[in-house]
């Protein structure tokens, strides 16, 4: 007997430090040991309520678990949400003014990205689709968004779209959950997400997953947000109808540079030139009043500047200047250049064969630069000034390359402005389809003569330099 009453006190012993150890009980109130005086411990309340009541017997949560019960299914909803590696990515932490350097225009589409965000998460009603260059800030933005709308207690999935078919193929050969599931999961989720449209390899099968997602999302007005790096005119024509949509669908473009790549690095080729033209402004164009040329040519001098001068103050569509070698058309594309950098931006003004010989440098093993990096910088800029277009090789590569360029400005409605000495006929024809756009571009010729023509035989007509077919 003195032995099993010895056993028994070590029972009684371990079974008390193993009381105090236990996790506090749903009642215990704010880890005290206290026990709730509402639920008396359980964690759940059955309300008093009339027999023929609908909610007669059903329990409620008590109040001294609902913020423990709210956290947790803020975590399961984050977990679900896939939104782990983004989760720092904030409002609060989105830097409007990007980083020292950039143009008031730069600023603003910003700025109009964040309160367009912030507005879509407080209501999630329609689609936001996010466009711009790699780094500008469109992902981040969406990723605040669905944090949010987790924090909000939201059902939200955030998936790049090469993850998004990933998950679909990966879906075939798990027994956990078919593809249907999982598929089903995806289209009707509360809020979708859906970053880099665009970057996913487009397959037939591809191509028809996607579509048919985003198709269900669009018929059933479904909480969306869509961002990608490329035009309206390179998605699937089926997709890109529907984000045309301004019934549903709020299109924000950002135009500022990569966040993520220094702003001057001197081992980075500059593309623009500009500064190399810093003296051609519109204070010192000459209108050739005092010059023995034809009326017409004066007239057509004078036309193509005020249509500078126009656009220079406020850029929009399309301004190109055609005419002769040294008829005035690249001071007047450097004179809006330098106007719009008076006003903080930061325009790009190119020659076309040194742009193209900047994007094939890229190649090289030792390129400073990505190719990918400099094509989005050209194709992007708030304002681009390709000057001397046609003079290039006309390649393959070169011919699909501008077009490429000008095809994205052209649909994503970017200020430009070309200058050539090509007729428009010796121009691409996808090119030239653009410029003849009535309403976005404005086309003038300036038959005016070269300023450098100078020289005058003895039969006293003056000499104009013979023009060359570009190649």
């Amino acid at each position: 007997m003195p032995k099993l009453n010895e056993i028994t006190k070590k029972v009684i012993a371990n079974t008390s430090r193993m009381k105090d150890n236990m996790p506090q009980e749903p009642g215990d109130a704010e880890g005290t040991g206290d026990v709730c005086p509402i639920c008396k411990g359980k964690g759940y309340l059955s309300r008093d309520l009339p027999i023929h009541h609908p909610e007669f017997g059903k329990l409620v949560l008590c109040e001294c678990r609902k913020e423990a019960v709210d956290a947790e299914n803020r975590q399961r909803l984050v977990r679900l949400s896939n939104l782990t590696a983004f989760k720092d990515m904030t409002f609060q932490n989105f830097k409007t003014e990007g980083r020292l350097g950039l143009g008031d225009q730069q600023v603003n589409s910003l700025k109009l990205a964040l309160n367009s965000a912030v507005h879509f998460a407080q209501h999630l009603d329609g689609w936001l689709f996010l466009m711009g260059p790699y780094g500008c800030g469109k992902t981040h933005l969406a990723a605040a968004v669905a944090n949010q709308a987790v924090e909000n207690g939201v059902p939200t999935l955030f998936l790049t779209v090469p993850d998004l078919l990933d998950w679909l193929r990966f879906a075939y050969g798990n027994p956990e959950q078919t593809m249907e599931s999982r598929f089903d999961e995806i289209r009707n989720i509360e809020l979708l997400v859906l970053d880099d449209l665009g970057t996913q390899n487009a397959t037939p099968w591809a191509e028809e997953k996607l579509y048919q997602i985003i198709n269900h999302r669009y018929t059933n007005r479904l909480p969306t947000i869509i961002t990608t790096n490329q035009g309206l005119a390179e998605i699937d024509g089926r997709i890109s109808s529907r984000l045309h949509d301004p019934s549903l669908v709020t299109t924000i473009r950002i135009n500022a540079p990569d966040f993520r790549s220094p702003m001057v690095d001197s081992s980075t080729p500059q593309l623009s030139s500009l500064p190399l033209h810093s003296k051609q402004t519109f204070s010192n164009f000459s209108l050739r009043e005092n010059e023995k040329i034809s009326p017409e040519a004066k007239s057509s001098l004078e036309n193509a500047y005020h249509a500078a001068r126009m656009f220079s103050e406020e850029p929009s569509g399309w301004l190109v200047l055609t005419g002769d070698y040294g008829c005035g058309k690249t001071h007047l594309a450097a004179a809006i250049g330098n106007y719009r950098t008076a006003m903080g931006e930061s325009p790009m003004f190119v020659v076309v064969p040194d742009l193209l010989d900047h994007l094939r440098a890229t190649f090289s093993p030792n390129s400073t630069i990505p190719y990918d990096q400099m094509f989005d910088q050209v194709r992007t800029n708030a304002l681009l000034i390709l000057d001397d277009l046609g003079t290039q090789s006309a390649t393959p590569w070169a011919k699909e390359k501008l077009y490429q360029i000008l095809n994205y400005r052209y649909n994503a409605e970017l200020p430009t402005v070309i200058t050539t000495t090509s007729t428009l006929d010796e121009i691409d024809p996808r090119i030239r389809s653009r410029m003849l756009h009535q309403g976005f571009c404005k086309f003038h010729i300036i038959t005016a003569p070269s300023y450098r023509s100078t020289a005058v035989p003895s039969g006293g007509k003056s000499v104009k330099p013979r023009r060359t077919r570009s190649t």
